[in-house]
């Protein structure tokens, strides 16, 4: 076939696709499964790349970075599992609304309204004209769109864990709290304090190491304390949790099996804190009015 009879076919198909139109079967079935599988190829070759540059050492890294940077430690208990990159946007829009109030509505009514608005767009928008200068709506919302996800993304990515640098703030907590003395006036009102062999001659060290045990368990990661924390799920404020004067028995039970002291409760158990531990935390607590 001469070059003047392909240029004459492609010229018929040309027309023939203007007219008639495209079928999705094979071309766009074609096109789609080749594009899918140089998609595939390139996530399973740079997945092979990483993998094999890479040493077996923590750390050790590769063309791509190492495997891991530290070994899992199963016995952390200030570890917060954040999501993959990609979920950062919903992951922060978990701070912005609030836990019962919100939460649902920001978490799962507005992407689903935003999937679902994606979905009829093509049902509703059915113009020819693609330019996108003519098209004003479309582009302020694909640009509002894209700016949202940007910046939540990045807010996700850049967000503090409820326990970063909270272990600085105790002294100050303690001091401006006047957190010795009200742990002293605790051991000595508490009728179940000298049962619980708390001495008010340890009120300081009782405190402090109360403290460190708040930052240390991952109370901040759902409570907030102070300046630190984040809170999460509908926990309390436990700046002024003193003020409710439940007692140090209270306190220890409540920690040991939450549920049954706050029916419906979602703060996990506490259980395996030592029974000193929890004698500590809850001087800490019991001592911390505003």
């Amino acid at each position: 076939m001469s070059i003047e009879e392909h240029r004459e076919d492609f010229a018929r198909y040309k027309r023939d696709v203007k007219k008639e139109g495209k079928p999705f079967f094979p071309y766009a079935v074609f096109h789609d499964t080749v594009m899918s599988l140089v998609v595939v190829g390139v996530i399973i070759g740079l997945a092979a790349l990483w993998f094999f540059t890479s040493g077996e050492e923590a750390g050790d890294a590769g063309v791509l970075g190492p495997r891991y940077q530290i070994e899992a430690d199963p016995g952390s208990t200030q570890f917060v599992p954040r999501p993959d990159w990609y979920f950062f946007f919903l992951f922060y829009l978990l701070r912005i609304f609030k836990w019962p109030e919100s939460v649902i509505l920001g978490t799962i009514g507005i992407p689903t309204i935003a999937l679902i608005l994606l979905m009829v767009v093509p049902f509703i928008d059915r113009r020819r004209e693609r330019r996108l200068l003519r098209r004003p709506v479309a582009m302020a919302a694909s640009v509002l769109v894209i700016a949202s996800l940007g910046i939540l993304t990045y807010k996700g990515a850049t967000a503090k864990e409820g326990s970063a640098g909270a272990e600085e703030e105790i002294p100050a907590w303690i001091e401006e709290g006047n957190l010795v003395a009200n742990a002293e006036d605790v051991l000595v009102t508490d009728p179940d304090a000298a049962a619980l062999g708390a001495d008010p001659a340890d009120a300081g060290a009782l405190v402090e190491e109360g403290a460190e045990l708040l930052v240390q368990a991952g109370c901040l990661n759902c409570h907030v304390y102070r300046d630190a924390g984040a809170q999460n799920l509908g926990a309390p404020d436990l700046s002024d949790e003193g003020n409710l004067e439940r007692g140090l028995a209270w306190q220890i039970g409540h920690l040991k099996e939450p549920a049954e002291f706050n029916p419906g409760s979602l703060m996990p158990s506490f259980a395996t804190l030592t029974d000193e531990q929890l004698l500590r935390l809850s001087v800490f607590l019991e001592a911390s009015r505003e």
